[in-house]
């Protein structure tokens, strides 16, 4: 596999993860035109794209769904039924064509040749959220941001994987003396929200393992976080970590412009 955090961020989530036979988009939360023009710079044609994988309802991570499955008909994409029924009747992401709807449930696994995909369930505001474990040729990609906390049933299914795209959302006193309102950081801060830099970072410490090489630090809040706030707790956390390979890399990612591609 190869993979490129597209975009991560508050305003837009989108990662492309590349197998000999598929090129897959996990979630789609920017405009057409952007994600076109962010495709182009690692080298793939938008057209090249069969498979998207969603999230859940939220504009971030779907607002751009609807665009690309109209313009690009090879498109299959791929969601849960509760975030599916909320988005054709919210009317968001405008008309969806059927034909193109896949249903893929928490606990699923759908194999696409070489390619497994693994969906589970997280804690979040939305209507039915769940991420996802990419597989193939025996090398593992989990992804999880958006989520309040870390189950240990979800501990289990991203175990010992080889690479990570981890929410780093908010340090927490950024948070608690930032300019939200208070109850939108209650709800940040609450089991429906977001993992802040610490909760992230020994959520991580419970499941890497000798075969972790990659870790993204994702979905980075711009208003109550810093990438180097969110990088030197994540180093501090995972360096008392005895089974972590020396060589193992953490990849800041940031809302407008692609990480480097990693190849496992």
């Amino acid at each position: 596999m190869r993979v490129v955090v597209l975009a991560s961020g508050s305003t837009g989530n989108c990662s492309l993860i590349m197998t000999r036979s598929h090129k897959v988009l996990m979630d789609s939360g920017l405009s057409g035109k952007q994600t076109k023009a962010l495709l182009a710079e690692v080298n793939v044609d938008i057209r090249d794209i069969d498979l998207v994988f969603l999230s859940h309802d939220h504009s971030d991570h779907s607002k751009g769904l609807g665009v690309l499955m109209r313009r690009y008909p090879k498109i299959a994409a791929y969601a849960n039924s509760g975030t599916w029924q909320y988005l054709l009747g919210s009317h968001k992401v405008g008309k969806l064509p059927a034909e193109q709807m896949n249903v893929i449930e928490p606990g699923q696994t759908l194999t696409f040749d070489e390619l497994q995909v693994t969906a589970f369930a997280t804690s979040h505001d939305a209507s039915e959220p769940q991420y996802y474990v990419f597989s193939s040729h025996h090398k593992r990609l989990a992804c999880l941001t958006d989520t309040g906390y870390v189950s240990t049933q979800v501990e289990q299914i991203i175990r010992a994987s080889d690479a990570y795209l981890m929410e780093f959302n908010y340090d927490t006193m950024m948070l608690r003396n930032g300019p939200y309102s208070w109850p939108l950081k209650d709800r940040i801060l609450s089991d429906y929200g977001h993992l802040s830099n610490q909760a992230a970072a020994e959520a991580l410490a419970d499941v890497v393992s000798e075969r972790t090489h990659f870790i993204f630090l994702a979905h980075r809040s711009q208003h109550n976080n810093t990438k180097a706030k969110a990088h030197a707790v994540a180093a501090q956390v995972l360096a008392q970590q005895g089974n972590l390979p020396a060589d193992v890399e953490l990849i800041d990612t940031d809302p407008d412009c692609p990480t480097k591609m990693i190849h496992l």
